[in-house]
């Protein structure tokens, strides 16, 4: 059977991934929220109005369901690849339900939830930590088995990663855009590598899904917002060169080191630019 990668051009295969992501999701958000809602699994969102929380789900529902589509029509190579990106994005999307579901928010921070995890308390913050550092490092080991060197390196980026869309996510459509800009660095970065796809795939259930974040009618929750980073930094070590990875490590270092000390909405709210962009869509 032919590839879909030797019968289409890249920009085509990477559109029709685009459209089969936001297809499906548009088909199952609307269900995915009644059920929510009818668990009544919902919080007060930053207005203090209950609204279904954990619909990020749909990011991995959408991503099986197109996965398994495409499935036959990729090259061997990257059906591995299509294995590994849906352990991501199904294992990150399992530990962010537990911490929307079970999580405390006694405790906050990535700092904090380790601090303890050190003094022998657990805490769905350090559960989704610990588990998704070895989530990372099998993926990274799984990406490049012949490259010890670049596997810490790897797993520290998807680890950051999964963590920096989940620090953006305290307003309506703020983790969504920042997905976004990042996966339009990627492919400005990785060009031409069809590994692309399956980054496509999820940004087209996101657009798909962004409407109602932005209008504070669901929330995607830890849930969304891990699955959503877990791409993202798969996608970094599967696309950017050496050291466009060494940049991305610390840009990603950066963000965390200031977020520990200050407020990344105060931030924002500080510069025009910024602020105008994080409040465009919002009703």
């Amino acid at each position: 059977m032919s590839s879909l990668f030797t019968v289409l051009p890249l920009p085509l295969s990477l559109l029709m991934a685009l459209l089969a992501g936001g297809m499906l999701t548009r088909a199952l958000l609307p269900g995915m929220i009644n059920v929510i809602m009818e668990a009544g699994f919902v919080r007060p969102n930053f207005r203090g109005d209950d609204i279904p929380l954990g619909v990020g789900v749909v990011f991995a529902l959408s991503g099986i369901g197109a996965v398994t589509v495409f499935y036959l029509f990729l090259p061997p190579r990257m059906q591995s690849e299509a294995m590994l990106f849906l352990l991501a994005l199904v294992a990150f999307t399992c530990l962010g339900l537990v911490d929307d579901a079970w999580g405390s928010r006694a405790t906050t921070g990535l700092k904090g939830h380790l601090s303890s995890l050190c003094r022998g308390r657990l805490t769905t913050g350090a559960l989704k930590a610990v588990g998704g550092f070895v989530i990372a490092l099998l993926l990274s080991a799984a990406s490049a088995p012949w490259s010890w060197l670049w596997t810490p390196i790897d797993t520290f980026m998807l680890v950051l990663s999964v963590n920096a869309i989940n620090l953006l996510d305290l307003r309506p459509g703020r983790a969504g855009k920042g997905f976004l800009l990042a996966v339009a660095v990627l492919l400005g970065a990785g060009w031409g590598k069809p590994e692309l796809f399956f980054a496509l795939l999820v940004t087209g259930s996101l657009l798909a899904y962004l409407r109602v974040d932005l209008r504070a009618r669901a929330m995607m929750g830890d849930t969304g917002a891990n699955a959503l980073g877990g791409i993202l930094g798969l996608t970094a070590v599967w696309v950017l060169p050496p050291v466009l990875k060494a940049g991305y490590l610390c840009m990603l270092i950066a963000l965390h080191l200031f977020a520990e000390k200050y407020s990344l909405t105060a931030l924002i709210a500080r510069i025009p630019l910024l602020d105008q962009f994080d409040r465009w869509g919002r009703s």
